[in-house]
């Protein structure tokens, strides 16, 4: 989960101690992934023999290059090369996103050598050796598992005052754009990654903001689809009610290929049932004049709570007026105070079972078969796991009473029809538009490990994601050099119509898309040290 977008609140004392045991895991991983760029870059030495070679080469240079400073890779996958290699030598037709390197967050099972950790020390050992379905489809169309990004430790679900990107397995994930600064989460390690341009894509999943907060505060286009239009077999849960997967990518259009092919009905997830029915080519949808005509919403009632952001949002609205989208302003929000509570009690009484299921699924020596065996564990390990923050929100989702408890039916009856029939469908009919526009979030705040995060909130997001319906994040310019996006959301199975609007967006303001200037810190960058120099007297 996204920390802007999470339903719980308050806050503890936070204890910053010594991770032994997690310092242990991250100089593993940090070897790992050294090691394995050391062995790959001398057997890509050589001249690359084809396109896949000399682009997951390519990849491999730029992660060791910048990855010890973002911390985005877990692990680099030891078989790339060889991935690259096969793909090079077949005769058949090469697939669509043939010799792409893909970065995959690490709570979605990849074949290979590698384990699914979720960021925790307890699934260290989770070698599955399967893909889940929808990276499945991505390798048969050419493209290079390189490896594992980092993620806000079990999506972001474990504890209330978490730090978003922090996990025991992976460390802290660091902002390009200002180090001191947080990615979001919880796809922080693939949003960065993507950001720092170690690669193109990556691969994210959102329960609640998780490819859409990172996205934006890393300044990237994310797009969570429509719940059901992408498999979730094989990638570590919290919600089936709320849980996709998602691109992350450097523009709209790759974000539409990727979408093109992962999208599909899966017959172990049964949201997936129509995918195949409702699936399209989402590249072949991309028009430079998507906007001319378009009828849009805009949540005025979304804005007001950061002034550079609101500036950001008019000069972006100024973009779509200009390219013929006629604006209806939307002052009336939903009754977003009733729906959280009710998200917050799907997601608990989900993540335990959900996890069960997802544990009962691995080898034989992952020890941990339920949401109780993972609290025992964080207990036993506490100065690795826990030295930073708990597991409060954990232990509420244990004390659950299970999918039958009709206290449970009640609430995701009530925050689906808040969210969807009442909220964003009710919107869209009410001012005659087809999509919404919103900031997606505030920009990145400090990484802060004695308050844990202190996101200011803001957005929409959350109505999509309770509904089920798709999100876009496109970038939008920056505020003092960090990056903020914008927002479309529509209802179910518009995936086309928002990597559209998107995509006429992007065309039409490519200077809103900022490039990470890898500075410690925002004070570091000329126009903030330009504003703090005293005047001359």
């Amino acid at each position: 989960m996204c920390r802007s977008c999470k339903s719980c609140h308050g806050r503890q004392s936070l204890r910053v101690t010594h991770l032994q045991q997690g310092a242990r895991m991250r100089k593993q991983a940090a070897m790992l992934v050294a090691g394995a760029l050391a062995v790959q870059t001398a057997m890509a030495s050589a001249q690359p023999v084809g396109v896949a070679e000399a682009n997951t080469a390519a990849a491999l240079t730029r992660i060791k290059a910048l990855n010890p400073k973002l911390n985005a890779v877990i692990a680099v996958d030891p078989t790339a090369i060889d991935q690259a290699r096969a793909l090079d030598r077949q005769r058949k037709a090469r697939g669509p996103l043939h010799g792409l390197p893909i970065l995959v967050k690490d709570n979605v099972d990849m074949a290979g050598p590698l384990p699914t950790t979720a960021g925790s020390l307890a699934l260290k050992d989770n070698v599955t050796g399967r893909d889940a379905p929808f990276l499945a489809r991505l390798r048969a169309a050419g493209a290079v598992m390189m490896g594992k990004t980092n993620l806000s430790e079990w999506a972001n679900i474990r504890a209330d005052a978490s730090i978003s990107g922090w996990s025991a397995v992976g460390g802290q994930t660091r902002n390009p754009h200002a180090l001191s600064r947080n990615t979001c989460g919880s796809s922080s390690g693939s949003g960065a990654a993507v950001a720092a341009q170690m690669v193109d894509a990556a691969i994210g999943t959102e329960t609640d903001g998780s490819v859409t907060c990172p996205a934006a505060m890393n300044g990237i286009v994310g797009i969570k689809p429509t719940v059901g239009l992408v498999s979730r077999t094989h990638v570590v849960p919290i919600s089936h009610s709320q849980d996709t997967a998602g691109p992350m990518t450097r523009d709209v259009t790759l974000a539409a290929r990727l979408l093109t092919v992962m999208a599909g009905s899966d017959p172990a997830d049964p949201a997936t049932t129509e995918a195949d029915a409702r699936k399209t080519d989402y590249v072949a949808a991309l028009k430079p004049d998507a906007l001319k005509g378009a009828r849009i919403g805009v949540l005025r009632w979304a804005t007001g709570w950061h002034t550079g952001v609101d500036a950001r949002f008019e000069a972006a609205l100024a973009v779509l007026k200009a390219q013929g989208a006629v604006l209806v302003d939307i002052t009336t929000a939903p009754n977003r105070r009733e729906i959280g509570p009710n998200e917050f009690t799907v997601l608990l009484t989900e993540l335990k079972a959900d996890m069960a299921a997802y544990l009962a699924t691995t080898p034989a020596n992952v020890k941990p078969r339920t949401l109780a065996n993972l609290i025992a564990f964080n207990k036993a390990n506490a100065a690795a796991e826990m030295g930073l923050f708990g597991q409060d929100t954990f232990e509420k989702a244990e004390a659950t009473k299970g999918l039958t408890d009709p206290a449970y039916l009640k609430a995701r009856e009530t925050s689906l029809r808040l969210a969807g029939k009442e909220g964003i469908d009710k919107m869209l009919a009410d001012a005659k538009v087809e999509v919404l526009v919103a900031p997606t979030t505030a920009p990145a705040w400090f990484i802060d490990p004695v308050n844990a995060d202190q996101s200011p909130g803001g957005g929409a997001g959350g109505l999509a994601a309770v509904a089920g319906y798709p999100h876009l994040t496109v970038p939008m310019g920056g505020v003092r050099g960090l990056p903020v996006g914008l927002s479309f959301i529509g209802p179910a199975w518009s995936d086309a119509r928002l990597l559209a609007l998107g995509y006429a967006f992007e065309q039409a303001a490519p200077a809103m898309k900022l490039t990470p200037a890898m500075v410690q810190t925002v004070e570091e960058s000329p126009e903030v040290q330009k504003l703090f120099a005293p005047s001359v007297r």
